[in-house]
């Protein structure tokens, strides 16, 4: 198993609201990421989260595509996102899609954690390739 950690910048793009009836309504967000360190590529993720603000209660579920490098090993792959607050407690899960890496990272498992510390933003991955 490897680790790679470095920083990421995001863009937040707002798109229509999903309806879930009854007046129920999850936000949808597309984000654009640069990241930095071992891990240098670019991805867009798809997001959809509900949050209630009076508990601090909420969850979102995503799918991010990243092409880069990491390592020094070119080509892409996929995550997948699903993440909880509960009372302002987060717990996450971030993995990546077996069967979604391509070229020199064909073969790739991991998880990646997200850490923002004073509106910076971190990762951590920890990865295997195969082979």
């Amino acid at each position: 198993m490897h680790q790679a950690k470095g920083t990421f910048d995001i863009r937040r793009t707002p798109e229509p609201g999903a309806d879930f009836g009854d007046g129920v309504q999850a936000m949808r967000l597309r984000f654009d990421k640069t990241f930095h360190g071992p891990l240098t590529a670019t991805s867009v993720v798809y997001m959809l989260g509900v949050m209630d603000p009076t508990t601090g209660s909420g969850g979102y579920v995503a799918l991010e595509r990243i092409v880069g490098t990491l390592d020094g090993q070119a080509g892409s792959f996929m995550l997948q996102h699903s993440s909880l607050m509960d009372h302002g407690i987060p717990s996450q899960s971030i993995q990546v899609i077996p069967g979604s890496g391509t070229g020199a990272l064909a073969g790739l498992r991991g998880t990646l954690t997200i850490d923002i510390v004073d509106g910076a933003h971190f990762y951590t991955f920890d990865y295997a390739l195969a082979g």
